[in-house]
């Protein structure tokens, strides 16, 4: 059964069976969970705790890690759809799911030991446990090597002292992945559970962006961390930022969700709003904007597609990832501008959802990777000249 969505070239079609039950499922989900409240929660700036045992229940969290964990074990183009269809719900939303699965329960997977797997993975993938990830620093974000937070060996484990900043579940996880220098200078992971002491996570609040989700700082005052809570299998910059190429995908997915919501949006009130005797959507201009929208949103599908067939068949590469973000954020945040002008005046009223669509990507044209820094990556690739300095 087709969606009734945005699939011009009828991409869908090469879907396997299980991706299009993933798309339905999580299409169903999303209209029927998550849209009556989103307005709602996004003016409050709160967030739906009620929703985490339904993410597990459904397998939404980690769903392309091993069955053997608890996870679905899904393609990473499943996981790639679900994304898409999460975001054209919300951005904030997608956000925690993305959070948990590729920042949080990733990195245990692919850094930790296997005691580790089988103590955290099974509850971050059911919803029992919330995890986040600890990178941003407040003056250091694009050159994560800066970071200033430190661990320091002693008996038995680590001191951590630091802050980290702009961390998404940060204040409700019960676990964070947490990158530091170490007495040699080189980045470690390690698991910090909630109640440590000298562990705390404040939320942030006066944000305008990703409002129905949880934004927070992490601060570490003299916290030990066990020895057993050290992620074993990886060592510098290529730990972390092998985690950020796992959400950028799902990023890279999900912000095509984002722009097919300010679509349809668009298409519909075109239909709808009435000027000079007939539906502005019968205008040049207006038609102009939504065949852009279209086409842009259409590649923006194609990309991510064959992203994820790279991503499946271990051919990718991390250039790759950037082409992917980069651009279909860049798409999606145009898309919302040019919905907000369709819409005119009413783009501003919570009763449309081009706002709140247009407030959320920029955060997202921001975070795991500013749209300058993936450029960069693209140029070094390109050229084998990195400009970074």
């Amino acid at each position: 059964m087709k969606l009734n969505c945005v699939d011009f070239l009828d991409i869908s079609h090469h879907f396997t069976e299980d991706e299009i039950m993933v798309q339905h499922t999580t299409r169903e989900f999303v209209e029927k969970e998550i849209m009556p409240d989103i307005e709602r929660h996004f003016e409050a700036g709160t967030f739906d705790f009620d929703l985490i045992p339904q993410f597990g229940k459904l397998g939404f969290m980690g769903m392309n890690l091993p069955e053997k964990y608890g996870c679905a074990g899904m393609s990473n183009v499943a996981y790639g759809i679900m994304c898409q269809e999460m975001e054209r719900g919300d951005s904030g939303i997608r956000s925690f799911v993305s959070v948990q699965g590729s920042l949080a329960m990733y990195p245990i997977y692919a850094y930790g030991s296997e005691k580790q797997r089988m103590k955290w993975l099974p509850k971050l993938a059911s919803g029992e446990f919330v995890g986040c990830f600890g990178l941003t620093e407040p003056n250091h974000g694009s050159d994560p090597g800066g970071m200033l937070t430190r661990a320091k060996s002693v008996d038995g484990g680590y001191k951590l002292n630091g802050t980290k900043m702009w961390i998404t579940n940060g204040t409700i996880a019960d676990i964070a992945i947490v990158w530091a220098k170490g007495d040699d200078e080189k980045i470690r992971g390690f698991v910090v559970e909630k109640g440590m002491k000298g562990f705390t996570a404040p939320e942030m609040k006066h944000k305008w962006s990703l409002r129905a989700s949880v934004t927070s700082e992490l601060v570490f005052e003299d916290v030990f961390i066990p020895e057993e809570n050290l992620l074993p299998n990886v060592v510098g910059l290529k730990g972390p930022l092998g985690c950020l190429n796992q959400a950028r995908f799902g990023i890279g997915w999900g912000a095509i969700g984002s722009a097919m919501a300010v679509y349809e949006a668009a298409v519909s009130y075109a239909k709808e709003r009435v000027q000079f005797g007939k539906p502005i959507g019968g205008f040049q201009l207006i038609q102009d904007k939504l065949a852009w929208m279209l086409t842009e949103i259409t590649k923006g599908q194609m990309l991510a597609i064959e992203v994820g067939r790279n991503k499946d068949d271990g051919s990718l590469r991390h250039p790759q990832v950037s082409m992917l973000k980069r651009n279909n954020v860049w798409v999606a945040r145009e898309c919302a501008k040019l919905a907000r002008e369709i819409h005119g005046a009413n783009g501003i009223s919570g009763e449309y959802p081009i706002m709140r669509h247009l407030m959320n990507i920029e955060s997202v044209y921001t975070y795991e990777g500013t749209h300058e820094m993936h450029t960069l990556v693209l140029g070094e690739d390109i050229t084998g000249i990195p400009a970074y300095r």
